[in-house]
């Protein structure tokens, strides 16, 4: 694996092919050379350093996907800095508390998202706020991302240790808050290079980038690994059905990175027959587990290959993935080159028989390096000896292909992105009709999962009301699928919720 910083890494490659265009905006087709790439990356970098931005600083990127999304995140990181990318869904309580936790000094936001900005800036200990496009009166003390772009001063000595802290994505954990993955820039480019060798990522493929970027699999797999490779990308700001649909036609996309619940829509939605996507040669699906029917049920429709990959934000993107030409319906392909897998008992730690179910463990390259400032949780997640635990339980057959069937963490899996159940749990004890609470995931046809609360109420607590002021105060995919009113909450001796019993007593009320 190359030993590079990530933005010598990427720039390194623009250079070879200069005139081919890198960046296009979906709506406007705006395009951006891989020439122009290079130039910005350099500028940004030079900018930043003009407005007081210091090697190991973080910028924290809260805006949708745009062309200059990866431009102000390989700036920030040719400036010696670090990126965190939020989700521009994000109440100001959830923004502040990254911002807290990550010690972000600088944001890169666009104007509707300002008033979050600065509401979450106020929460934590201030920011530099720098915003990409302008509307008269909102932008008044922040700095215009093209003044960056058109700084002249020199670019700064580009910032080279493949060591160095390079990312901070956060995921959620057991305890509700989310946790700081920290990412170097050796363990993304080595997951670039293993992701881009393992599935065929070439200069002439066309990606639509609609993941958000915020994400690890927008951000590296489908962003990064394509810009690595010499490839087009498509951005779109976010998932809309018809910009999605109108964005493959009109730019003729080849490559598709999607989750599930994308995967529903591809299968079965009659708008699909509305639009020619003839130019699809391969749709790629992770986040969550897909069953074979339905992968091939999108193959069939769309005429193309589909294939499907495991990854975590702890392995910089990915873990295993699918060769095009050796797609096995179901499963999630088979390790990435330099990946080494165990499948353990996990009530033993000893590995499993071959063929047994198990929970996975990997090593390799692209493992993060732990949570930022939880050291308990980085070591109850790395092992001594380099084994990363993934809390998914999966098979791996004879033949290396890898099937994720069951998780062993209590995470909740909404379209991708995860939801602890803690978190809610909390939030539905501030609410003074709730004496006890417990939620789990139930299995939903769109989503994945949902979050359903179990309730024990005090006096007339109505469950779609509950649903509503719990949806006013979480991003959309925290929101509750539904809310049961219950007499008791199972739980053992020591007080511990018995989530398997309540899972047990939901599938038992849905088939009744």
């Amino acid at each position: 694996m190359p030993r590079v910083a990530l933005p010598r890494f990427i720039r390194e490659r623009a250079r070879r092919h200069p005139h081919a265009v890198a960046l296009v905006e979906a709506a406007s087709g705006r395009e951006l050379t891989y020439g122009a790439l290079d130039q910005q990356i350099g500028r940004c970098a030079a900018g930043l350093v003009s407005i007081g931005f210091k090697p190991g600083d973080v910028l924290l990127m809260f805006a949708p996907n745009s062309p200059e999304w990866p431009i102000a995140a390989l700036g920030a990181l040719a400036a010696g800095g670090v990126v965190s990318g939020a989700n521009p869904m994000y109440a100001a309580d959830d923004l502040a508390h990254q911002m807290r936790d990550a010690g972000a000094r600088f944001v890169f936001t666009v104007p509707p998202l300002l008033g979050t900005v600065r509401d979450a800036a106020a929460r934590a200990r201030g920011a530099t706020l720098i915003v990409l496009g302008d509307v008269q009166g909102e932008t008044e003390g922040a700095v215009s991302f093209a003044a960056l772009l058109a700084c002249t001063d020199a670019e700064p000595a580009l910032a080279d240790d493949p060591d160095a802290r390079a990312a901070l994505p956060y995921s959620s954990g057991t305890t509700g808050l989310a946790k700081g993955v920290v990412l170097t820039h050796a363990t993304i480019v080595a997951n670039i290079c293993q992701y881009n060798q393992a599935s065929d990522v070439h200069a002439g493929m066309v990606t639509l980038a609609f993941l958000p970027m915020f994400h690890i699999f927008g951000f590296t797999v489908v962003t990064l690994c394509g810009l690595a490779a010499g490839s087009r990308i498509i951005t779109v700001p976010r998932f809309e059905p018809e910009p999605f649909l109108k964005a493959i036609a009109t730019h003729r996309v080849t490559r598709l990175g999607v989750v599930p619940p994308v995967m529903q829509f591809l299968a079965l939605h009659p708008l699909i027959d509305a639009f020619d996507l003839s130019s699809i040669e391969i749709v790629g699906c992770g986040a969550a587990p897909l069953g074979a029917a339905l992968e091939k049920r999108v193959a069939e429709r769309l005429n193309c290959k589909v294939m499907q990959g495991f990854g975590m934000t702890e392995s910089s993107g990915c873990v295993a993935v699918t060769h095009p030409d050796r797609i096995r319906a179901g499963t999630s392909g088979q390790l990435l080159p330099g990946t080494q897998a165990r499948l353990v008992d996990p009530a033993t730690g000893l590995d499993v028989a071959p063929g047994a179910p198990g929970e996975l463990w990997f090593r390799g390259p692209q493992a993060f390096k732990g949570y930022l400032n939880q050291p308990q949780a980085t070591a109850a997640t790395i092992t001594p000896d380099g084994w990363v635990r993934t809390g998914d339980i999966g098979t791996i057959d004879a033949d290396g292909y890898l099937t994720i069937t069951d998780r062993l963490k209590e995470l909740i899996k909404v379209k991708g992105f995860q939801v602890a159940p803690a978190e809610l749990e909390a939030l539905l004890f501030t609410h003074p009709q709730v004496a006890d609470a417990a939620v789990i995931g139930r299995a939903d046809d769109r989503a994945g999962e949902l979050p359903v609360a179990y309730v024990v109420a005090r006096g007339g607590l109505d469950a779609e009301a509950l649903k509503a002021w719990v949806a006013e105060r979480v991003v959309a995919y925290k929101q509750l699928g539904d809310v049961v009113l219950c007499e008791a909450i199972p739980k053992t001796a020591a007080g511990k919720i018995l989530r398997r019993v309540l899972r047990q007593q939901d599938a038992d009320r849905a088939g009744g």
